[in-house]
């Protein structure tokens, strides 16, 4: 199944700065990385690369797919070294536990299939899931109501495929949710 979401919007407004502010992206790649395990990750619908963009200064291997071709190439023009592909989150285009950590920023509510895609990313990582998303509640900004995912919905969609260490935090306008993948 194609997703038909996809984002054709222009680079601009994905790199706004008062987008970025609203994202918190230095704070999400903070939290992300509070302890020292994390060296690779994968960043599921990278668009332009923002956040692959941001993990990288902070000197992670990042890889990203996306299923727009054209933000695959911004996402390469921005981190040459990145290894970006275009995939759906679906049906990941990498060996299994491939990255320490997986990311996901405000994309997970845009899949096509919630639970494969959680398989798969519960596949390929090693150590830790990382998912943005907005909060569940009507806003001036960001997806309306009926695309946004409650807490509950993620816990119960984890916890069905064996991921039961579960941690949410809330920011300004989003809400970071931390799952750790045990062996």
């Amino acid at each position: 199944m194609t997703n038909e979401r996809i984002y054709n919007h222009g680079m601009d407004r994905l790199r706004a700065s008062e987008r970025v502010e609203k994202l918190e992206v230095k704070r999400v790649v903070d939290l992300c990385l509070n302890d020292d395990n994390v060296k690779s990750l994968l960043d599921i619908g990278t668009g332009s690369g923002l956040f692959a963009e941001a993990f990288n200064s902070r000197g992670i291997e990042v890889a990203g797919v996306d299923i727009n071709p054209e933000m695959i190439e911004a996402a390469k023009r921005f981190i040459p070294t990145g290894d970006f592909r275009v995939s759906p989150a679906e049906k990941l285009p990498f060996d299994d536990k491939t990255f320490d950590a997986v990311f996901l920023g405000v994309v997970f509510h845009e899949v096509d299939d919630y639970k494969k895609t959680l398989e798969e990313i519960k596949r390929v990582a090693r150590s830790q899931i990382f998912i943005l998303e907005w909060t569940y509640k009507t806003e001036d900004y960001g997806p309306p109501l009926e695309h946004r995912l409650s807490e509950n919905f993620i816990r119960g969609l984890a916890e069905s495929i064996g991921l039961n260490h579960f941690q949410e935090i809330p920011l300004k306008n989003l809400v970071l949710y931390k799952i750790s993948v045990k062996n």
